[in-house]
Protein backbone atom coordinates (compact mmCIF):
# COMPACT_ATOMS: atom_id res chain seq x y z
CA UNK A 1 0.00 0.00 0.00
CA UNK A 2 1.53 3.95 -0.68
CA UNK A 3 2.01 6.22 2.00
CA UNK A 4 -0.21 8.85 2.42
CA UNK A 5 0.16 12.49 4.04
CA UNK A 6 -3.02 13.96 4.63
CA UNK A 7 -3.07 17.96 4.52
CA UNK A 8 -5.44 20.79 5.08
CA UNK A 9 -6.62 23.36 7.88
CA UNK A 10 -8.03 22.56 10.76
CA UNK A 11 -11.43 20.53 10.35
CA UNK A 12 -10.97 19.67 6.77
CA UNK A 13 -11.49 15.93 8.07
CA UNK A 14 -7.73 14.72 8.20
CA UNK A 15 -8.44 12.98 11.12
CA UNK A 16 -11.83 11.50 10.51
CA UNK A 17 -10.22 10.13 6.97
CA UNK A 18 -7.85 8.43 9.01
CA UNK A 19 -10.53 6.96 11.17
CA UNK A 20 -11.87 5.84 8.23
CA UNK A 21 -9.19 4.35 6.49
CA UNK A 22 -8.41 2.79 9.95
CA UNK A 23 -12.06 1.00 10.01
CA UNK A 24 -12.49 2.53 13.45
CA UNK A 25 -15.37 4.07 14.72
CA UNK A 26 -15.60 7.81 14.09
CA UNK A 27 -14.74 9.88 16.87
CA UNK A 28 -13.80 13.90 17.05
CA UNK A 29 -9.87 13.85 18.30
CA UNK A 30 -8.18 16.77 17.67
CA UNK A 31 -4.28 16.35 15.85
CA UNK A 32 -2.12 17.80 18.05
CA UNK A 33 1.17 17.11 15.98
CA UNK A 34 2.39 14.43 13.39
CA UNK A 35 0.58 11.10 13.83
CA UNK A 36 2.12 8.09 11.80
CA UNK A 37 -0.28 4.88 11.49
CA UNK A 38 1.53 2.44 8.99
CA UNK A 39 0.48 4.12 6.16
CA UNK A 40 -1.52 6.86 6.60
CA UNK A 41 0.25 10.29 8.16
CA UNK A 42 -2.25 12.61 9.75
CA UNK A 43 -0.95 16.43 10.20
CA UNK A 44 -2.12 18.93 12.37
CA UNK A 45 -3.98 21.82 10.18
CA UNK A 46 -2.27 24.14 12.20
CA UNK A 47 0.95 23.20 10.15
CA UNK A 48 -1.23 24.29 6.89
CA UNK A 49 -2.24 27.74 8.65
CA UNK A 50 1.15 28.94 9.84
CA UNK A 51 3.77 29.93 7.12
CA UNK A 52 6.54 28.94 10.49
CA UNK A 53 5.09 25.13 10.64
CA UNK A 54 3.92 24.78 6.99
CA UNK A 55 7.75 24.46 6.03
CA UNK A 56 7.81 21.12 8.22
CA UNK A 57 5.01 19.83 5.89
CA UNK A 58 7.32 19.82 2.88
CA UNK A 59 10.05 17.45 4.92
CA UNK A 60 7.22 15.51 5.82
CA UNK A 61 5.61 14.98 2.82
CA UNK A 62 8.90 13.00 1.11
CA UNK A 63 7.82 10.41 4.22
CA UNK A 64 4.98 9.97 1.77
CA UNK A 65 4.07 8.04 -1.63
CA UNK A 66 1.45 10.70 -2.23
CA UNK A 67 0.07 13.82 -0.99
CA UNK A 68 -3.62 14.25 0.01
CA UNK A 69 -4.95 17.99 -0.19
CA UNK A 70 -8.31 18.01 1.68
CA UNK A 71 -10.44 20.45 1.44
CA UNK A 72 -13.91 20.24 3.46
CA UNK A 73 -16.59 20.97 0.58
CA UNK A 74 -18.35 23.14 3.41
CA UNK A 75 -15.68 26.10 3.16
CA UNK A 76 -15.89 28.94 1.76
CA UNK A 77 -12.20 29.54 0.71
CA UNK A 78 -9.59 27.45 0.10
CA UNK A 79 -5.92 27.87 1.70
CA UNK A 80 -4.05 26.71 -1.69
CA UNK A 81 -2.81 28.55 -4.42
CA UNK A 82 -2.93 27.92 -7.37
CA UNK A 83 -0.36 25.20 -9.15
CA UNK A 84 1.00 24.39 -5.52
CA UNK A 85 1.28 20.46 -6.75
CA UNK A 86 4.28 21.38 -8.67
CA UNK A 87 6.29 22.43 -5.41
CA UNK A 88 6.07 18.33 -4.38
CA UNK A 89 7.84 15.28 -6.35
CA UNK A 90 5.09 13.09 -5.32
CA UNK A 91 1.66 11.96 -6.43
CA UNK A 92 -0.80 15.17 -5.06
CA UNK A 93 -4.48 13.97 -5.03
CA UNK A 94 -7.33 16.30 -4.29
CA UNK A 95 -10.04 14.99 -1.33
CA UNK A 96 -13.25 16.80 -1.16
CA UNK A 97 -14.60 15.94 2.24
CA UNK A 98 -18.04 16.23 3.99
CA UNK A 99 -19.69 15.72 1.03
CA UNK A 100 -22.46 14.93 2.74
CA UNK A 101 -22.89 17.55 5.27
CA UNK A 102 -26.04 20.09 4.63
CA UNK A 103 -24.97 23.33 2.66
CA UNK A 104 -21.91 21.14 1.21
CA UNK A 105 -20.56 22.35 -2.34
CA UNK A 106 -17.79 18.92 -3.28
CA UNK A 107 -18.38 21.07 -7.04
CA UNK A 108 -16.78 24.26 -5.98
CA UNK A 109 -13.84 22.69 -3.49
CA UNK A 110 -12.97 20.26 -6.72
CA UNK A 111 -12.77 23.38 -8.86
CA UNK A 112 -10.26 25.20 -5.85
CA UNK A 113 -8.06 21.60 -5.74
CA UNK A 114 -7.77 21.56 -9.82
CA UNK A 115 -6.50 25.09 -9.51
CA UNK A 116 -4.35 23.70 -6.96
CA UNK A 117 -3.08 21.45 -9.29
CA UNK A 118 -4.87 18.19 -8.30
CA UNK A 119 -5.77 16.15 -11.43
CA UNK A 120 -7.27 13.46 -9.20
CA UNK A 121 -10.00 14.12 -7.03
CA UNK A 122 -11.93 12.24 -4.57
CA UNK A 123 -15.28 12.76 -3.21
CA UNK A 124 -15.37 11.42 0.49
CA UNK A 125 -18.03 11.60 3.15
CA UNK A 126 -16.06 9.78 6.16
CA UNK A 127 -18.87 9.15 8.07
CA UNK A 128 -20.39 7.67 5.90
CA UNK A 129 -17.74 5.62 4.31
CA UNK A 130 -18.66 7.44 0.86
CA UNK A 131 -15.77 7.52 -1.35
CA UNK A 132 -13.24 5.74 1.58
CA UNK A 133 -13.23 2.68 -0.74
CA UNK A 134 -12.04 4.81 -4.24
CA UNK A 135 -9.10 5.72 -2.17
CA UNK A 136 -8.09 2.60 -0.87
CA UNK A 137 -7.90 1.87 -4.24
CA UNK A 138 -5.80 4.33 -5.56
CA UNK A 139 -3.14 3.75 -2.96
CA UNK A 140 -3.44 -0.18 -3.65
CA UNK A 141 0.07 -1.86 -5.29
CA UNK A 142 -0.62 -4.91 -7.12
CA UNK A 143 0.34 -7.33 -3.95
CA UNK A 144 -2.12 -5.59 -1.62
CA UNK A 145 -5.13 -7.46 0.21
CA UNK A 146 -7.76 -4.49 1.22
CA UNK A 147 -9.44 -5.61 4.26
CA UNK A 148 -12.73 -6.42 2.93
CA UNK A 149 -10.93 -8.73 0.69
CA UNK A 150 -8.89 -10.33 3.21
CA UNK A 151 -12.57 -11.14 5.08
CA UNK A 152 -14.18 -12.14 1.64
CA UNK A 153 -11.13 -14.51 0.98
CA UNK A 154 -11.35 -16.08 4.40
CA UNK A 155 -14.73 -16.96 4.23
CA UNK A 156 -14.22 -18.66 0.72
CA UNK A 157 -11.30 -20.43 2.15
CA UNK A 158 -13.87 -21.73 5.10
CA UNK A 159 -11.52 -20.42 7.76
CA UNK A 160 -13.02 -18.73 10.61
CA UNK A 161 -12.95 -14.86 10.58
CA UNK A 162 -9.67 -12.98 12.58
CA UNK A 163 -7.86 -16.56 12.35
CA UNK A 164 -4.62 -16.89 10.02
Amino acid sequence: MKKIILMGRSEAGKTTLTQALKGETITYRKTQYINYYDVIIDTPGEYMQTARLGRALALYSYEADVVGLLLSATEPYSLYPPNITCMVNRDVIGIVTKTGEKGARPDRAAAWLGIAGCRKIFYVDSRSGEGVAEIFAYLREAEDELPWEKEQNRKQRGEEYGTE
